[in-house]
């Protein structure tokens, strides 16, 4: 936080995330550049991260690779999603959720979103599966994890692959079942300003399925199986993941949960603090823990331009995501029919904004911007 004047200056994005971590983080550069391995990627450190996770989750892989991304591309690829198939995903949400199904040579088919929680709609999901459907591939979003129970019964009814983008709900539980295991597969990120964010780019792909993750393991690294070198097994990518980043998220993994924790007690002060505004024109997300996560907090404005002015005249940074649905984006409007429309979807694009949510805003802070999106709200 920088001061201007007499007004404090709260950044939606803090330069400081890793500030606590600096000096570990120039020793693992410095040890692992001078390693008489000279291993950077693919090695010990990335090994026992993975295995680290595994633990933590009880998940049969764990496999990290270059992106969150890449990792969504690397689990459709290994159930062999391709020409001629089509992938059933949000029609709200990140771009690679669309655009690892294109990558592929496959068609995204966009469903509409649940209007408050902002996640994938499975009745809308539903009715869009036809005999080309492959696959299933809600997502998680800012607060709240899609409906994977209904999801799950829905892909084993029909049966579809189903596959979790969990790229922003690490850490976050529902019905005792960790994000990105209640589907085949599911994903993490590791950019920065993720819930287990890094000093760089990365991801991981998670799976209680054995063999999907070996797979994965093979896609990542050119196709090959790690025994012999050189022998491709499969057309693959490089996607393969540093080794001073494995070691960096190592040294963070303890503190993980505490972090996690903050930010859902920070998300849920948010929430009891606007839970009078619905009729004033700003709707928080809903309450409780379960199948909850705390990416960003993100709430929905009628007004959401003039929040945001209000909000930085105050020196507080928001954010925002997404305000265009997927099939409105020029790279993937000719995949939308003619005459669709997500209605949910485009009316959420108009209505969020996001607030600063990371784990060392203060208590006073916090209550700053929840007294400054109140003084708006609450304004004749």
């Amino acid at each position: 936080m920088t001061v201007q004047g007499a007004r404090p200056r709260l950044p939606f994005f803090p330069p400081d995330l890793f500030e606590a971590d600096r000096e570990h983080l120039l020793r693992i550069v410095r040890d692992t550049g001078t390693g008489p391995a000279q291993k950077f990627i693919l090695g010990e450190h990335t090994a026992g991260f993975e295995q680290a996770l595994r633990e933590q989750l009880g998940a049969a892989d764990v496999v990290a690779c270059g992106s969150g991304t890449s990792a969504l591309t690397l689990v459709l690829a290994a159930m062999d999603v391709g020409a001629g198939d089509e992938v059933v995903v949000p029609a709200f949400g990140c771009a690679p959720l669309a655009g690892s199904v294109v990558a592929l040579g496959a068609t995204p088919v966009f469903a509409d979103i649940d209007p408050w929680t902002m996640v994938v709609d499975p009745d809308d999901m539903e009715r869009r599966i036809t005999p080309r459907t492959k696959a299933l591939m809600p997502a998680h979003m800012f607060s709240v994890m899609a409906d994977m129970p209904r999801l799950t019964a829905l892909a084993r009814d029909r049966g579809l692959r189903l596959v979790e983008d969990s790229a922003v709900a690490q850490g976050g539980v529902q019905g005792g079942v960790p994000a990105g295991l209640a589907g085949e597969a599911g994903v993490y990120s590791f950019v920065q300003v993720k819930t287990f964010g890094t000093a760089g780019e990365g991801g991981a792909v998670v799976t209680r399925d054995a063999e999907l993750g070996r797979t994965v393991r093979m896609l990542r690294n050119h196709g090959q199986d790690g025994v012999h070198r050189f022998v491709h097994h499969r057309i693959g990518w490089n996607s393969r993941f540093d080794e001073v980043l494995a070691a960096f998220q190592l040294h963070r993994l303890p503190g993980l949960a505490d972090r996690l924790e903050r930010r859902a007690m920070i998300a849920g002060h948010y929430t009891e603090r606007f839970a009078d505004l619905a009729e004033r024109g700003v709707l928080a997300p809903p309450p409780g823990r379960d199948g909850r996560c705390s990416y960003v907090y993100t709430l929905q404005c009628d007004r959401r331009d003039a929040l945001k002015a209000h909000l930085a005249e105050r020196g507080v940074d928001s954010h925002v995501y997404y305000p265009l649905p997927l099939p409105r984006q020029p790279a993937f409007s000719g995949f939308a029919a003619p005459g669709d429309t997500w209605p949910a979807a485009e009316r959420a694009g108009q209505r969020i904004l996001s607030l600063p949510v990371y784990p060392h805003l203060s208590d006073a802070q916090v209550e700053y911007i929840a007294d400054t999106v109140r003084e708006f709200a609450l304004a004749p």
